[in-house]
């Protein structure tokens, strides 16, 4: 389990979610994505900030994912989530100070949380993301691995 112990105090892993994971795992019950976050969720704290948050609000609402999920169901998934987040704020100058940034500077918001929340990995399914790993002594991890690593 991703814990670690100082003292009597038991911490959890800090993880943040890019946007099209959780997105994925909002589509397939059952996908890995799901799984990931599922475990996630049981096991982490999942992080968020207001950026990475507001992203996930409004792709979800996009029209174009109706033939995959009822909106009012993936209305239901992003309301559900929101309450087990832990939100952190990302200032414009978290975001402008990376080094490195990311190659896609819309992603630039992940790292910024991943490092202000102190996150102990990120999971993403981008390839401008994942190119990183490990950013910053932060793994940047698929789905996949991540559930291998949490399983380990």
């Amino acid at each position: 389990m991703p814990a670690h112990t100082v003292g009597a105090l038991k911490l959890l892993w800090r993880v943040v979610f890019d946007t099209r994971t959780l997105v994925g795992a909002a589509l397939k019950p059952g996908s890995v994505p799901h799984q990931a976050l599922s475990l996630a969720l049981a096991r982490c704290e999942v992080c968020a900030s207001p950026q990475t948050w507001m992203e996930l609000e409004l792709v979800m609402q996009r029209d174009r994912l109706e033939p995959y999920l009822p909106r009012a169901t993936r209305l239901a998934f992003v309301a559900l989530l929101r309450q087990s987040m832990q939100f952190f704020a990302v200032t414009p100058a978290d975001e402008q100070l990376l080094q490195p940034p990311c190659r896609d500077p819309k992603d630039n918001k992940f790292l910024a949380l991943a490092q202000v929340c102190g996150a102990h990995a990120l999971i993403s399914s981008d390839d401008d993301l994942r190119v990183l790993s490990p950013w910053r002594q932060v793994p940047v991890l698929s789905a996949s691995a991540f559930l291998s690593l949490v399983a380990a």
